[in-house]
């Protein structure tokens, strides 16, 4: 009898929470939301926690449910999760008027905005035996003979610079 649900939106390694209503401007949330983008959660939590700023509380609360969503709806690690989008957006303006000189009014206005966080799952895997070696830095002679000094044999040194000798020979003469 009911609607169908809606299709997911988001990919199956990403989970998200919204908190709307907030009553702080969007411009001081962007502040606090931008401390946070990019982190790893627990780095993100940590932030949040000992931040300065009044909203840094909502914020926190939003990412908890966040990760909350994405270990019990998702079957997601928590210990992989990295913030990977966290946006404000506006929401309702109370508008409130100051009385003036003269009979006149000073409008107010109170924003309120809203904070999307989506977490996504990023697994850092060991590097294997294999890869380690080809990953490991070349040597001395390898990946020196490339380029303008194919076919030279270098010492190693950088070339001194000419120019700036001849100029320390020119203002002693």
């Amino acid at each position: 009898m009911g609607k169908d649900s809606r299709a997911r939106v988001l990919a199956d390694h990403q989970a998200m929470a919204i908190a709307r209503n907030i009553r702080v401007s969007p411009r001081k949330l962007n502040l606090v939301a931008q401390q946070i983008r990019g982190q790893r959660v627990d780095r993100a939590l940590n932030v949040l926690t000992f931040s300065q700023k009044r909203i840094a509380g909502v914020v926190k609360k939003a990412l908890q449910s966040a990760i909350a969503n994405a270990e019990n709806n998702h079957d997601l690690d928590v210990d992989d999760l990295v913030v990977k989008e966290a946006s404000v957006g506006k929401n309702l303006v109370m508008k409130r008027f100051h009385a003036r000189a003269r009979g006149n009014a000073g409008g107010i206005e109170k924003f309120f905005s809203q904070l999307t966080i989506i977490v996504e799952e990023k697994r850092e895997e060991a590097p294997k035996k294999e890869e380690a070696k080809a990953a490991a830095p070349k040597g001395k002679t390898e990946g020196k003979t490339e380029g303008k000094t194919a076919g030279k044999k270098t010492s190693g040194k950088a070339p001194a610079k000419k120019p700036a000798a001849k100029k320390a020979k020119k203002e002693t003469a």
